[in-house]
């Protein structure tokens, strides 16, 4: 691993000048500490055992999963207040608009919520199906206009390789990744022989 001293991106092999700020890079001699890159986690032969629930994990961690849960909690309040107002004939003008706009809210959420479960699910197949193949992250991103549990979602941008042809994905994550998800280290990454553009990371964060 060859770390620039002027920015600190990471690079797995040389090139002369960093390709993020243009400082120059010298080579790491071999058998040196920084030139020792830590083994790549190697996952089992498929099928692998990973729950269907554990897409549910994946859902409350992406950030259109969290928009639509606070859509259907709006719209469970919208309703609830709506509801006993238009039964009201008086408060009824007030109470109609309420529930409608509880509806929608409640319905934009659901929707957010089953689109983002069939998309885990997609990534839980892989976990379970995937071939294993070498590829690299390319991008780190914190997002902090999305806050769970005071916890802002990082996504992690990643790209690797099938048949000559070079694939991207990326993964949202709760958890503050740890220095072999950083830019330009060596990752695992799963794909579907079937479709090598569906992937995920191994171990998945």
């Amino acid at each position: 691993m060859i770390t620039c001293p002027w920015c600190g991106t990471n690079y797995i092999a040389f090139q002369p000048n960093c390709k993020n700020c243009g400082g120059l890079l010298e080579p790491v001699a071999e058998g040196s500490p920084a030139a020792v890159e830590e083994p790549i986690p190697t996952p089992p032969p498929p099928p692998r055992a990973i729950a269907d629930s554990y897409a549910w994990k994946l859902v409350l961690a992406d950030g259109w999963g969290v928009v639509g849960g606070v859509f259907v909690l709006l719209g469970v309040i919208f309703c609830g207040v709506g509801v006993p107002l238009t039964i009201g004939l008086v408060t009824a003008f007030v109470g109609i608009p309420f529930f409608g706009l509880g509806a929608l809210f409640l319905g934009g959420g659901v929707a957010g919520l089953v689109w983002r479960y069939q998309e885990a699910l997609k990534v839980v197949n892989v976990l379970r199906r995937g071939e294993a193949t070498q590829g690299q992250i390319i991008g780190l991103h914190e997002n902090l206009n999305v806050s769970v549990n005071e916890q802002h979602p990082w996504t992690i941008a990643y790209q690797y390789s099938v048949g000559g042809q070079v694939y991207q994905g990326k993964v949202t994550t709760l958890q503050t990744p740890g220095p072999q998800l950083q830019p330009g280290k060596a990752a695992c990454v799963l794909y579907l022989p079937e479709a090598p553009a569906s992937s995920a990371l191994y171990p998945h964060p």
